[in-house]
């Protein structure tokens, strides 16, 4: 089944504010013309699942040195992410790299939105610090008024 808009969460909840991608999309379940997905660790698997995607939500926690729980946008679609998608990862590719190596690829969907929610604390344990917490509230509403609008 073709799915027309998906919303992937990239994160580590194990990681504090890391947790911010999964969150994200978790809070969108069941929204009606949404599909989410959940992705930890390797992110070179992120073409495969939005291949059959028209249009694609890709939520994660970045490190760019903005306050915590500023919500960034980009239209990775348009032009390559800049450096704050490529800072300061977790994973072993990053957002960036996995976004520009499906871009080199042909793999990118039709379009592709990325939204990064700074994050303060990346150490080890569970539960988003507030700030984060209310990032992740802003990028829910976010992606529910850009879904119905699509």
């Amino acid at each position: 089944m073709t799915c027309r808009v998906l919303a992937i969460g990239v994160g580590n909840e194990l990681r504090r504010d890391d947790g911010a991608g999964l969150e994200t999309v978790r809070r969108l379940r069941g929204q009606a013309g949404l599909e989410v997905r959940e992705v930890r660790g390797d992110l070179s698997v992120l073409a495969g699942e939005w291949e059959r995607a028209d249009r694609v939500f890709l939520v994660d926690a970045v490190r760019s040195g903005s306050a915590p729980g500023t919500l960034h946008r980009f239209d990775a679609g348009a032009s390559p992410l800049p450096a704050v998608f490529a800072r300061g990862s977790t994973h072993a590719i990053g957002i960036a790299g996995a976004v520009e190596l499906a871009r080199a690829l042909g793999r990118l969907p039709a379009a592709l939105v990325v939204f990064g929610i700074e994050g303060r604390d990346f150490g080890h344990g569970e539960g988003l610090t507030p700030e984060v917490e209310r990032g992740v509230a802003a990028a829910v509403l976010r992606i529910a008024e850009e879904t119905r609008g699509a």
